[in-house]
């Protein structure tokens, strides 16, 4: 494992990961954490090594933290981490992982930057998600983490915190903290989502944006084409694909499952979080009829307006569905019998799940499958979230794609973007 930041920052992140890597005493609404050790927990063991660590000099950081433009700040600071994600890169021995032990200073002087540019429009920039475009250029999986978890100022329950830290360090490592349960074998479930590009002056253009796993929970990231998606024309602020756009973006996911998996799927389950409109709809099922013989397009939207009123003090169990005409709702949050707990801080609300065009398979398999995949989160140790893994990151996945320019191809592996 390697570090990135201050010299005492480095020295607190290993400090930190050592004694949390012993395992963290839970408490009545946390569940211990019992470590990341070869006899226990992860049954794995942490290895540091200095030649794997970039500190940040005291004369390179003041120099950035003194530029006084935030434009130029920000683009000083993620010029220094990315010649730090540069050096690791080319030593002859490269650690599996790097985490970035960011300073309260960082953070606040360099955490954002929002300019307006003749060509480019106004801009939103997060170092977050640049840092983790950039890091992709080397093959990198990254973690950041802030000064306050490190010192104990993060008020979050300490079990919960190392939880959340080892399960994704793990995934991003290279294993499978977990598997989906109940996926149908030789199916792709795909997640349509959209960006708008960085750069562009053109506040309607989109890109469109991928998320592909197959039925272990391994996932796929892929960049579509973009196109001129206007609302104040369309009346839909919710971009949609035109019968080519939708046909070109499947054609790019069969090509490369098939490429990954060395065969063709046997069955294709599409979610989106706005409707079909028509000749979407018709791309889509051009494409997949071609090469799949089974599909089923879903459209899952999170909404508030319909929920279930209980006679009890508790909220509707995780997995309540019911059905008004063509519409099926399923609580993916809500009360857990098996634990007695309910994990969430507000009123629970049911998706709304609309559009199962193609019919191959029964609204009860397919509602199943979409709870499965709200499991599949390997970024935090929480038991289920509100959206299936397909849709779940395409807002946070867009913000660092857009951070990649259209000439560079970005990394398909999803532990590069969490």
């Amino acid at each position: 494992m390697g570090l990135i930041g201050t010299a005492e920052l480095v020295e607190a992140a290993r400090t930190w990961m050592s004694s949390r890597a012993e395992g963290v005493r839970g408490d009545l609404n946390n569940p211990e954490f019992p470590g990341w050790m070869p006899d226990r927990g992860f049954f794995s063991s942490l290895e540091f090594d200095d030649a794997w660590n970039e500190e940040l000099g005291q004369t390179e950081l003041r120099q950035v933290l003194e530029i006084k433009s935030q434009k130029d700040r920000f683009h000083a600071a993620l010029t220094l981490f990315e010649a730090k994600f540069r050096q690791l890169a080319e030593r002859d021995s490269v650690p599996d992982y790097v985490v970035i032990a960011l300073s309260d200073q960082i953070v606040t002087r360099c955490g954002t930057a929002d300019y307006t540019g003749k060509e480019t429009g106004a801009v939103h920039r997060d170092l977050r998600r640049a840092l983790k475009a950039s890091a992709m250029k080397f093959r990198i999986p990254t973690q950041i983490v802030r000064a306050p978890a490190l010192d104990g100022r993060d008020r979050t329950p300490p079990s919960r915190i190392a939880w959340n830290f080892f399960t994704a360090m793990y995934c991003k490592a290279g294993g499978y903290p977990w598997s989906p349960y109940g996926l149908t074998p030789g199916t792709c479930y795909v997640g349509i989502g959209f960006y708008r590009p960085l750069g562009s002056a053109d506040a309607t253009m989109q890109t469109s944006l991928v998320q592909v796993f197959d039925e272990r929970g391994e996932g796929l990231v892929l960049r579509g084409h973009e196109f001129e998606w206007d609302p104040n024309k369309t009346g839909s602020r919710s971009p949609h694909l035109t019968a080519d756009g939708a046909h070109q973006l499947m054609a790019l996911v069969l090509d490369r499952y098939e490429a990954a998996m060395k065969q063709t799927p046997a069955r294709i389950v599409v979610h989106k979080t706005s409707r079909y409109w028509p000749d979407e709809r018709d791309g889509f099922r051009a494409a997949i009829e071609s090469r799949v013989r089974r599909y089923d397009l879903m459209a899952l939207e999170v909404q508030s307006r319909v929920r279930l009123i209980t006679t009890s003090k508790y909220p509707p169990l995780r997995g309540t569905r019911f059905t008004f005409g063509d519409l099926d709702y399923l609580y993916t949050t809500g009360y857990i019998s098996a634990l007695n707990e309910f994990h969430g801080m507000h009123v629970p609300a049911p998706l709304q799940v609309a559009d199962h065009v193609g019919q191959d398979s029964s609204r009860d398999a397919l509602l199943k499958e979409v709870l499965a995949l709200t499991k599949l989160n390997w970024n935090s140790a929480a038991l289920g979230g509100l959206l299936p893994i397909t849709i779940k990151f395409s807002g946070l996945v867009g913000e660092i794609m857009r951070e990649i320019p259209a000439d560079r191809e970005p990394l398909p592996q999803f532990k590069f973007y969490i």
